[in-house]
């Protein structure tokens, strides 16, 4: 009887610890969305929780659109998450099938290179010199290809690649099936869950990227939507929106809060909406399938 009891209330109790912590997690977001869809005057006096607009306004999403780096930053983000997610998908998974394959030449010197990048690098200074002196500063190619390939990445798939089972391609071999063939016939097919988990791993880590934009562009046209964030939350920087005086009847300082909320809500909406639907491959077998009987 004690066992039932017990077995009983784990789950209530784990329940109730998983909806604290998810609560937790969700709420600064709601917060954010909160704040931004509120009234100037009502948020600058409230303190405390914020379960509720205060009112209602989209005075502070109308101010951040009327800044043109917010759309040039928007489209300049999109490229970068597209192409180089793309590239990076490529270039790790050709990667971590050579570096798999057990008759491959210098494949273990160069996983023992790989990872010796996780641990040491040459620094900030070497690599902007490098940047520079291939003729890739101030480019859209400097921010795409310095991030290229996460080292973590691209031992998760390589592990992913060690676990197809021998068979597999010893039998596409005895077809004639040829190494790039059995990369794309065979690795890829049954990696479909790694390569969703990689595509959000990429297509996040290039979204929220500044750093490398920051010290690598100069060309405002080249910002991405992150940088431009950065200078709106941070350095305080909003003079290239209208003026903010002459909207409504509040304070300049009371719109400047409503507008940082707002770009919040614009940079971080895309993300939300996308995580969803390949979430679920999180939780699926990468082998999933693969042989029967």
């Amino acid at each position: 009887m004690k066992t039932r009891k017990k077995r009983s209330v784990f789950p209530l109790i784990n329940g109730i610890f998983l909806c604290l912590i998810g609560i937790l997690c969700l709420y600064p977001m709601l917060y954010i969305v909160f704040a931004s869809l509120s009234e100037p005057a009502a948020i600058m006096k409230h303190t405390g929780l914020l379960v509720a607009p205060l009112g209602f306004t989209l005075e502070g999403y109308g101010l951040a659109f009327k800044n043109p780096n917010i759309l040039t930053g928007y489209a300049n983000t999109i490229f970068y998450v597209v192409v180089g997610t793309v590239l990076s998908l490529i270039v790790t998974a050709a990667g971590a099938f050579v570096t798999s394959r057990k008759d491959a030449l210098l494949a273990r010197p160069i996983m023992l290179a790989v990872v010796f990048t996780m641990y040491f690098s040459g620094g900030l200074i070497p690599l902007y010199l490098l940047v520079n002196s291939l003729g890739l500063y101030n480019t859209r190619m400097a921010i795409i290809l310095v991030g290229l390939v996460n080292t973590w990445n691209l031992i998760v798939m390589r592990t992913s690649f060690l676990g197809v089972p021998d068979s597999l391609e010893e039998s596409a071999k005895i077809d004639g099936a040829t190494p790039l063939r059995i990369f794309t016939s065979i690795y890829l097919p049954l990696s479909k869950p790694m390569l969703a988990t990689m595509t959000l791993f990429y297509g996040v880590g290039n979204w929220n990227s500044w750093f490398n934009a920051m010290i690598f562009l100069q060309d405002r046209e080249k910002f991405p939507l992150q940088l431009i964030m950065r200078e709106i939350l941070i350095a305080n920087d909003m003079s290239s929106m209208t003026n903010m005086n002459t909207v409504g009847t509040y304070s300049n300082d009371m719109y400047q809060v409503l507008v940082k909320y707002s770009v919040v809500v614009i940079a971080t909406l895309p993300i939300l909406c996308i995580y969803p639907f390949l979430q679920r491959y999180f939780i699926k077998g990468v082998m999933v399938g693969a042989i029967k009987g």
